[in-house]
């Protein structure tokens, strides 16, 4: 996954911006399908190893009707009081307090035709306990695609500041909405919901938000969430929650979802890394998930996340160095990976696979943008740019608070 915040790529816009890329795909494996691994035995005993460490204790295990395993895990035992620096975290179970008129407005025009409510599979088999988490379980074909232990869940990257960015045969494309140039103490949208077509296995599909601070190659940190479809860490082609952060531009530190310890789940009803449904329909019903993020100035300045209505979890301040302070950018939107197959463009989907001009019911759609500024001030983007990679395969639409996007990728004017 790239991540839109200071150095530069292939794209068309309208002032002069860098990008930081990063991604996951280990290199031997680009454009491979066949991505296990053959393990020795000290390999496969690394694997059971990481297993024990990853998958905690459950109270209950829940099967889903996609094939994953949720197990309600003791929210005391989960995975985020790995992290040396929570060994004796208390944990909060609310936010002290909320930013004034963190809500969103329906009556926009966006939103018209949208239901926001969303749910889980494994809910149709069960529900989590109070004073549980739902943890998707980590299989053994989970790491072994990765090709290692280490490699499970975290992100490699490169940084190139020219007009295209590409490894081998990796190219990135994004289409997005960046905000920068004040502090930021929050932000909120809601993104759309689709299930977009993946040609390659190591091919994703995304929509999120980052809030970033820092340089990239040095202490970048970033808070991030969304939707993505990526069968080289899940191992199918649905759409599925995540998030991500760092301290230390993705050196170290950072794994999607409850991979790395850190992030402090309180949520026994959302599973990160689990399927979303239902999916918005072409011409038809339109779903989306509102995602809420802010500091709590009032409390221990955590940064603290709402998906959906509800207190999902929090970052504790004490993980990062800048970010606990302030965000300096904020950014929505999509990327995909583009593995130029055969020497074409990938026929991969950004949001709906429709281009934003399409508008409502037929392109996917972020909306009711909004930042918490330097005075503490809820308002909507006041210094965004559209950032395009590729505007004839994936383009965007900005409209001040909301935004269109996406594209099918290959297409006779994207060849």
């Amino acid at each position: 996954m790239a991540l839109p915040c200071g150095s530069g790529r292939r794209w068309t816009r309208a002032v002069k911006m860098t990008f930081c890329l990063f991604f996951l795909i280990p290199m031997s494996s680009v454009g491979n399908k066949n991505t296990n691994t053959i393990f020795d035995k000290k390999q496969k005993l690394e694997v059971q190893q990481q297993l024990k460490r990853l998958n905690k204790p459950a109270l209950k295990s829940i099967e889903s009707p996609d094939g994953d395993i949720i197990d309600c895990v003791d929210i005391n035992k989960q995975p985020a009081f790995d992290h040396p620096l929570l060994k004796n975290h208390t944990i909060q179970m609310r936010p002290s307090s909320y930013p004034e008129g963190f809500s969103i407005d329906e009556s926009n025009d966006v939103s018209s035709n949208s239901e926001p409510k969303f749910t889980q599979p494994w809910h149709l088999n069960g529900r989590c306990p109070e004073g549980t988490i739902p943890v998707r379980r980590t299989k053994e074909e989970d790491l072994l695609r990765a090709g290692s232990t280490a490699n499970y869940g975290r992100k490699k990257h490169r940084s190139i500041p020219s007009a295209q960015y590409s490894a081998g045969q990796v190219i990135h494309e994004h289409a997005v909405l960046s905000e920068q140039g004040d502090k930021y103490y929050g932000m909120m949208a809601e993104m759309n919901v689709w299930n977009p077509h993946t040609q390659e296995t190591n091919e994703f599909s995304l929509s999120q938000f980052w809030m970033t601070a820092g340089t990239f190659g040095q202490d970048l940190n970033t808070i991030e969430a969304g939707m993505m479809v990526y069968e080289f860490l899940y191992g199918d082609n649905n759409t599925r929650l995540f998030t991500f952060w760092t301290d230390d531009s993705y050196q170290n530190t950072g794994c999607y979802n409850l991979a790395c310890s850190g992030f402090v789940q309180v949520d026994n009803q959302i599973a990160m890394g689990a399927s979303v449904a239902p999916y918005s329909n072409y011409d038809g019903t339109q779903r989306s998930v509102k995602f809420y993020v802010w500091k709590d100035i009032n409390g221990k300045g955590d940064w603290w996340m709402k998906i959906a209505d509800r207190d999902f979890g929090y970052w504790p301040s004490s993980i990062f160095s800048i970010l606990s302070d302030s965000a300096s950018s904020v950014q929505w939107g999509g990327e995909v990976i583009n593995l130029m197959q055969d020497g074409q463009h990938t026929t991969t989907q950004m949001g709906s696979g429709h281009f934003p001009e399409e508008g409502l019911g037929k392109a996917s759609f972020f909306k009711n943008l909004k930042v918490i500024d330097g005075l503490k001030t809820l308002t909507g983007p006041r210094n965004s740019q559209p950032i395009i990679t590729n505007p004839t395969c994936y383009n965007l639409i900005n409209s001040g608070d909301s935004f269109y996007f996406g594209g099918p990728g290959r297409n006779p004017n994207c060849p």
